[in-house]
């Protein structure tokens, strides 16, 4: 297949998209942003003062992967948690400027929404400031995401377990899920913390980064492709995953699936800026991918295209469907 035609098959692949029906299930957050210069040092202590010149306030955590889902133009719905606060209210506002839905988004009186703030001056973070209840959420509201996931797993493609190890995620909640897996013939993807990293097995995909692989393993990676390899064929059979997706930061992507070699995909970020969000922009992706068809290597390529554009911005951001088309016929190569 000539260059040409490997390139418009990814492109009819990303055209295919607004067809995909995906769920997102995690840790919802706000991600703060005050942006500002420094001038001079606090007489105070020896920090920098930031002069403010704007503010924003944008989905984060599992609602950022719902963000990158919607830039994709997926169909796309949200099953977690927010408190009873102005920030709770903030997302749900997001998610209908999204036209996502909001009836699976519970509302809890005792629980804050988690709001990250981040100060960033002369396009380099100063510092972060978290508030935060990664309490479990026990087994009412347990049962209250199975429910509403059930309810709506008929007219799913997909669903992306977006873990950040807030409380969200849990034994319970990725049995039921695994059960609706089976009936519903689902796609199920991954994005994993390590302290749940036990109860992921039997899912379709999972996206760990090289040092969660590790830790998944009890070990300590070098970013090489031989310890890479090892790990992820390991994963693979521990987990009794169908695939495996390794994120190696500017080496890449290593794609694992059962009966395969290994395939490893160069990243194509000419610069890097900010890495935040850019597994949620792998994930939704690779997610997109897979619930219209295409093949793994297929569809991690297509994230690595759009993870390439997110990286190379300041901040949590999203790549455009219509982007990632222009960036892939603009490609020079594919690996």
């Amino acid at each position: 297949m000539t260059l040409t035609e490997r390139k418009q098959r990814l492109i009819d692949t990303l055209k295919r998209f607004p067809s995909a029906r995906i769920m997102v299930v995690g840790d919802v957050m706000a991600d703060h942003y005050i942006w500002g210069e420094v001038e001079r040092i606090s007489p105070e202590a020896p920090v920098p003062v930031v002069h403010v010149r704007r503010e924003e306030t944008l989905l984060g955590g599992a609602a950022n992967v719902v963000s990158n889902l919607a830039a994709l133009d997926a169909r796309v719905e949200l099953c977690s948690l927010v408190g009873l606060d102005a920030y709770g209210e903030l997302i749900h506002e997001e998610l209908r400027m999204h036209k996502v839905p909001t009836d699976g988004l519970i509302v809890n009186k005792k629980r804050k929404t988690i709001l990250k703030t981040r100060v960033i001056a002369h396009g380099q973070q100063v510092v972060r400031v978290d508030w935060e209840d990664t309490t479990p959420i026990g087994s009412r509201l347990t049962r209250q995401l199975l429910a509403h996931i059930e309810s709506r797993a008929g007219d799913l493609d997909a669903v992306i377990i977006s873990d950040y190890g807030k409380g969200v995620i849990n034994k319970a909640l990725l049995d039921g899920l695994r059960t609706l897996m089976k009936t519903h013939n689902m796609i199920v993807a991954v994005d994993p913390k390590i302290q749940n990293m036990r109860h992921y097995h039997g899912f379709t995909t999972m996206t760990p980064n090289h040092h969660e692989s590790g830790q998944a393993l009890g070990l300590k990676l070098n970013n090489v492709d031989k310890e890479i390899h090892g790990a992820g064929r390991q994963i693979l059979k521990r987990y009794r995953l169908q695939s495996l997706v390794i994120t190696r930061g500017e080496e890449g992507m290593s794609l694992f699936e059962n009966g395969a070699h290994v395939m490893d995909i160069p990243t194509v970020a000419k610069e890097v800026y900010d890495v935040t969000g850019a597994g949620d922009t792998v994930i939704s992706a690779l997610t997109c991918g897979l619930a219209v068809g295409a093949s793994l290597h297929e569809a991690a390529t297509i994230a690595n295209f759009a993870a390439g554009i997110v990286i190379a911005e300041v901040g949590t951001a999203s790549a455009p469907r219509t982007e990632v088309i222009n960036v892939i016929r603009k490609a020079k190569d594919l690996k």
